[in-house]
C-alpha cells in the first residue's frame, strides 16, 4: 500500500498517513513521502485547507525503529543537510501558506508529536493521547518539538512535559491550549470534515497572510510587526474578496471568496 493517502473535496487536501499495522510510525517512503504531498497541497490552487491524520487506530506513533529513515550519512550532500527528513517535514509545514490541521485521532508520539505541534491546528480525538517520549529512549528531541511546544504552553510546562516523557490525554491538550478542539471518537472524522470545509469557505490571500504574520510574532520587535500588518492589511483591502465581504455584510448573506 502507499505510504500516503490523499483526497480532496470542498478545498480541503486530506493527506492520511497510511501504515496503520504500525500506528503510522515512520519509515522512510514516508519520511520522504509527506513533505512531497505537503508541498504538492501547498501549489494546487484548489486546495485552501490542509488536514493531516492517520490511518487505523493513530495519527503517527513516531519512527519506526524496525525500518528507521536513514540519517544522512551517504553522500556528501546528504552529510551536510542541516535538516535531513526531521527538517522537512517542519519545513514543509511551516512554509505551507494554508491553514494546515493535524486531525490526531489516535497516539501522536516522538516525530508525530512534533508534526501535530507543527500544524497550525490540533483537532484531537477525545481518546487520543500525545507524548514526546524522546526521554524513554534516552533521546532528545528533534521535529521543531523544543520550538513549538514552549510556545504553545510555555517553557515550565514544556520542559516538565519532555523531562517525564509522559502521555497528554485529550482533556489535558485542551486545558494546556495544544488543542484546538476535542471531538469525540465515534464521529471524530465527519466533525474534523465538517470543520475544516467551514474553514476553506475563507478568503485564502487573508489565511495566507495571516499565518506570515503568525510566523514572524515572536520574533520581531512590535514596532516592526505593526509595519508587517499593516502592509499586509493593504493588500488585503486591494483584493477582490475584501470587497466581497463588504458587499456581503451590506447585502446581510455570506461571502463568496475567490481567492484572487
Amino acid at each position: 500500500m502507499p505510504s500516503i493517502l490523499t483526497t480532496s473535496a470542498n478545498g480541503v487536501r486530506t493527506i492520511t498517513l497510511n501504515r496503520p499495522e504500525r500506528l503510522n510510525a515512520i519509515d522512510p517512503e514516508l519520511a520522504d513521502a509527506l513533505p512531497r504531498a505537503l508541498d504538492e497541497a501547498s501549489r494546487a490552487d484548489d486546495v485552501r485547507v490542509i488536514v493531516i491524520t492517520g490511518a487505523g487506530r493513530g495519527f503517527c506513533s513516531g519512527l519506526d525503529i524496525s525500518s528507521p529513515p536513514r540519517l544522512p550519512d551517504s553522500t556528501r550532500a546528504e552529510r551536510l543537510d542541516p535538516l535531513a527528513w526531521v527538517g522537512r517535514w517542519v519545513t514543509a509545514l511551516v512554509s505551507c501558506e494554508k491553514p494546515v490541521i493535524a486531525a490526531v485521532n489516535g497516539v501522536a508520539a516522538g516525530a508525530g508529536f512534533g508534526l501535530a505541534l507543527a500544524a497550525d491546528l490540533r483537532l484531537i480525538a477525545s481518546n487520543a493521547r500525545l507524548t514526546a517520549g524522546f526521554i524513554r529512549r534516552a533521546l532528545s528531541p528533534d521535529t521543531g518539538v523544543t520550538y513549538f511546544l514552549p510556545r504553545l504552553v510555555g517553557v515550565s510546562r514544556a520542559a516538565e512535559i519532555l523531562f517525564t516523557g509522559r502521555d497528554i490525554d485529550s482533556a489535558e491538550a485542551d486545558r494546556i491550549g495544544l488543542a484546538a478542539a476535542v471531538m469525540p471518537d465515534e464521529s471524530f472524522a465527519e466533525q474534523v470534515g465538517a470543520y475544516a470545509t467551514r474553514l476553506a469557505a475563507g478568503p485564502p490571500v487573508a489565511f495566507a497572510l495571516t499565518k506570515r504574520l503568525l510566523a514572524s510574532s515572536l520574533d520581531v520587535t512590535l514596532g516592526a510587526q505593526l509595519e508587517r500588518e499593516l502592509a499586509y492589511i493593504k493588500s488585503c483591502f486591494a483584493s477582490p474578496d475584501a470587497s466581497e465581504a463588504l458587499r456581503a455584510f451590506s447585502e446581510k448573506r455570506t461571502p463568496t471568496f475567490s481567492g484572487e
